[in-house]
């Protein structure tokens, strides 16, 4: 299965960047998680620009369309989404692929839950089929904690594996033509 990691945050010591590169070096051989890194390049969104795409639109929408499954972190600026994820999602609005596609959403620090809600509802709006048992907050905002620490942290693994194993339930019956039939696994 392929998973798509998508960060809102284009700082260097993001926290959710970490946590999503994290899910990438704790996910199992079935499940390949590649992280997205065309999001700061993208240009404003604009309809016009559709018509001759942009390359790093006409990247993130190819990087979308191979993927099986997205997973997405992002802070929360003011109380919102930050412009940087709202921008890329954007870009995805008017895009087939992207309908129905499996998302899980990683919120870094339950205090964000004004982002998160915005998050998950952009999303909804979008089709996006949001996998809530593989969408976790991990509260790792003022740890200070590395990515290679937070790779050990046994409440961190157990919530990333558990979530990508979730995400990769979903993707299989889907597959298999059984829509989300099954039962929520507690997280």
């Amino acid at each position: 299965m392929k998973v798509l990691a998508i960060s809102g945050s284009l700082r260097a010591a993001s926290i959710n960047s970490a946590l999503l590169r994290t899910a990438a070096r704790l996910a199992p051989p079935e499940i390949e998680v590649t992280f997205c890194s065309v999001v700061g390049v993208l240009p404003l969104f604009n309809p016009d620009l559709e018509i001759d795409m942009p390359p790093g639109v006409a990247q993130l929408r190819a990087e979308v369309a191979a993927a099986d499954a997205l997973l997405i972190a992002s802070p929360e600026y003011a109380h919102g989404v930050t412009g940087t994820i709202k921008n890329a999602l954007d870009w995805l609005v008017s895009f087939e692929a992207f309908v129905n596609k499996p998302v899980a959403v990683l919120n870094a620090s339950p205090r964000a839950h004004h982002a998160d809600s915005a998050l998950r509802e952009t999303l909804k709006t979008m089709s996006a089929d949001i996998v809530e048992e593989a969408s976790v907050s991990i509260s790792l905002l003022g740890t200070n904690i590395t990515e290679a620490a937070m790779a050990e942290l046994p409440s961190v693994t157990h919530a990333i594996r558990e979530s990508l194993a979730a995400l990769y339930s979903v993707v299989v019956l889907k597959q298999r033509g059984h829509g989300r039939a099954f039962p929520v696994r507690p997280v």
